[in-house]
C-alpha cells in the first residue's frame, strides 16, 4: 500500500506544529505536570534491556506475532516524525520505548521500521477531532472551534534504530466512552522520511497498546480528574482480548512509586511480519466518533464509509456507540 501525504490541509496542520502555532487549549498546557523526559541517548541500560528482551523472545525459537486490531476512527495521515509529541499538552509524563522485531527471522530487529502512534489527551480528545465529545463530562477542548481540528498534538512517527528501537515522549492518555486507556500504533516499512513525515511503503501492523489498571489511579489526578464519567477498566474493554503482551499490554514502571504524577516509563516488543500488509480493519470492533464529532468533510486521512465489521449499530446505546 503506497501512501501519499501531500494534502494541503495536512500541510497546514504540519506547519502549525512545526512553527509552534498550535496553542494548547482548555487549560491542559503544563498544568503543574512538567517533568524532564529521559534523553534520547542510547545508554548501556537500553542496550542491556534490548538484549534481554531479544533473549526472552527467542528462547522458544520464534517471536510472538502481535494481534492486529482496528485503527479506529481517529486516524490521520501526515503525522510528524518527532520524538516529543506533546505539543504542550499537560498530563502525567510517559516515555514510551517500542522494539520492533521480525517474527519470520529469529526475532531480529526491524531496523528502519517507522512506528506511528496517536492517542487522546488527558480529557479524551484527539487532535484533528477536537469537537468530538469524549463522553461523560469534560471541559471544552477549544474555545475557538474554527481551528480546533487543525491541531496535531499526540501524534507522531519515529524510525527504528539498528536495534529496532524507537522512543516517544508523550503523556499518559486519558479515556473516552466506552474505551479504556490506550494508544494506537502502526508499523510501516519500505517508505522514507520526507517533508517532516513518513511517506510510501506499507503498513505491516495496526494495533493498540494498553495499560494495566494503575491507569484508573492516574485518571484520578489533575488534569485527568476534570473528565468525569464511567471509566472502563482494562478487563471490560471492547478491544483488549486479555492476551497480555501479545495483545498490546505495556510494561509500565512509575518514575516514583509514591507519586504517580512524576511519570511512567512504558515498554513493549512488537513482533511483526515485515512481508505482511495491514488494512487497519482488524478485530476489536469499530464504530464512529462519539456525539459531537465534526460533520461534513473529515480531515484528510480520516476513516470514511462503513465502520469495520462488528461495529456497534446506530441504534446502540450512547455508551456502546462510541468509537475504538
Amino acid at each position: 500500500m503506497t501512501r501519499s501525504h501531500k494534502d494541503t490541509s495536512v500541510t497546514r496542520r504540519r506547519a502549525l506544529a512545526v512553527t509552534g502555532g498550535t496553542v494548547a487549549a482548555g487549560g491542559l498546557a503544563v498544568a503543574g505536570y512538567q517533568s524532564a523526559f529521559a534523553d534520547g541517548t542510547t545508554t548501556a541500560t537500553d542496550a542491556e534491556a534490548t538484549a534481554s528482551a531479544t533473549s526472552t523472545s527467542t528462547s522458544s525459537g520464534q517471536c510472538v506475532l502481535m494481534s492486529s486490531v482496528t485503527e479506529g476512527p481517529y486516524y490521520l495521515d501526515g503525522a510528524l516524525v518527532r520524538k516529543d509529541i506533546t505539543e504542550g499538552k499537560g498530563g502525567v509524563p510517559l516515555t514510551l520505548r517500542i522494539t520492533v522485531q521480525d517474527t519470520t527471522d529469529s526475532c531480529g530487529p526491524v531496523a528502519g521500521a517507522a512506528v506511528e502512534i496517536w492517542h487522546c489527551d488527558a480529557w479524551g480528545y484527539y487532535s484533528g477531532y477536537t469537537t468530538a465529545n469524549p463522553g461523560g463530562s469534560a471541559p471544552a477542548e477549544s474555545e475557538d472551534g474554527s481551528t480546533a481540528n487543525d491541531q496535531t498534538y499526540l501524534r507522531g512517527y519515529q524510525v527504528a534504530n539498528a536495534n529496532g528501537v524507537v522512543k516517544f515522549e508523550t503523556i499518559f492518555p486519558g479515556w473516552y466512552t466506552p474505551r479504556t486507556t490506550h494508544i494506537h500504533v502502526k508499523v510501516h516499512t519500505g517508505g522514507e522520511t520526507a517533508d517532516g513525515t513518513y511517506e510510501g511503503g506499507k503498513v505491516n501492523f495496526t494495533g493498540q497498546l494498553f495499560f494495566d489498571d494503575i491507569a484508573a489511579e492516574v485518571q484520578a489526578l489533575e488534569p485527568y480528574s476534570k473528565h468525569t464519567g464511567s471509566y472502563t477498566k482494562l478487563a471490560d474493554d471492547m478491544v483488549y482480548d486479555g492476551g497480555g503482551t501479545s495483545s498490546g499490554l505495556l510494561t509500565l514502571k512509575p518514575v516514583h512509586k509514591k507519586d504517580l504524577s512524576k511519570g511512567f516509563k512504558g515498554s513493549i516488543i512488537l513482533g511483526i511480519d515485515p512481508d505482511a500488509e495491514s488494512t487497519g480493519a482488524g478485530s476489536g470492533g469499530g464504530g464512529t466518533p462519539p456525539s459531537g464529532a465534526p460533520t461534513g468533510t473529515p480531515p484528510s486521512g480520516a476513516p470514511t464509509g462503513t465502520p469495520p465489521s462488528g461495529a456497534p449499530s446506530d441504534s446502540a446505546s450512547p455508551s456502546a456507540s462510541a468509537s475504538s
